[in-house]
């Protein structure tokens, strides 16, 4: 995953009051941490933020350079949001080291079409990895091409990408195609139409 570079400035303004003033003024207030250093308080421009998130998720890899001349290469480790207006409140930011295989979690992406009728039932929607922190993908393909009515995907059939190791159980389903429902079976129609003929009988 390619990195994305952003400016940032130092906070010294603190608090709830200090939170809401970065954030009329366009900012994100955020923690950097990690490799045993200082913990950093920053902020962050909003809208860039929100783009390198829309671009490359939860494991997008950021550059951070702040003006006071701070560099460090991070990925997002918790992002909050106004649960309203869906936009970033605050941001806790791991710092990783090229080379360095971090643990995290990775979005399952699907492809393929199961058997006519059948009905996807997503047990996963992602899986825990460790991966070289540099090089974590945006998501692991699962295909469910030709997969039959009544049968599953279970985490030991997902091919994970070169240099990722799945972490996640491998025994755990990750799907299952089951029958469509509300469709009644023939006989029950069957024998519902039987059932009302002497009605309308004893009606005339």
């Amino acid at each position: 995953m390619s990195e994305v570079r952003i400016s940032a400035e130092p906070r010294t303004d603190f608090g709830k009051g200090g939170a809401r003033r970065t954030r009329r003024a366009g900012k994100v207030p955020a923690v950097v941490y990690g490799h045993g250093e200082k913990p950093l308080h920053i902020s962050l421009p909003s809208l860039e933020l929100a783009a390198a998130i829309r671009k490359g998720g939860a494991n997008q890899l950021i550059a951070i350079e702040v003006t006071d001349g701070t560099r460090e290469l991070v990925i997002p480790k918790d992002i909050q949001r106004d649960p309203l207006r869906d936009e970033i409140v605050h941001a806790d930011l791991l710092i990783v080291r090229r080379g360095e295989k971090v643990t995290t979690e990775v979005p399952l992406s699907f492809t393929g079409e199961v058997e006519k009728g059948g009905l996807v039932v997503h047990e996963l929607t992602a899986l825990s990895v460790e991966a070289e922190a540099t090089h974590i993908p945006e998501s692991i393909e699962v295909d469910l091409e030709g997969l039959a009515i009544g049968s599953q995907r279970i985490v030991s059939e997902i091919t994970a990408p070169e240099g990722v190791v799945i972490l996640t159980d491998g025994e755990q389903t990750v799907v299952t195609v089951s029958e469509p429902r509300g469709e009644a079976p023939a006989e029950d129609e069957e024998a519902a139409e039987a059932e009302e003929a002497p009605a309308e009988a004893a009606a005339e």
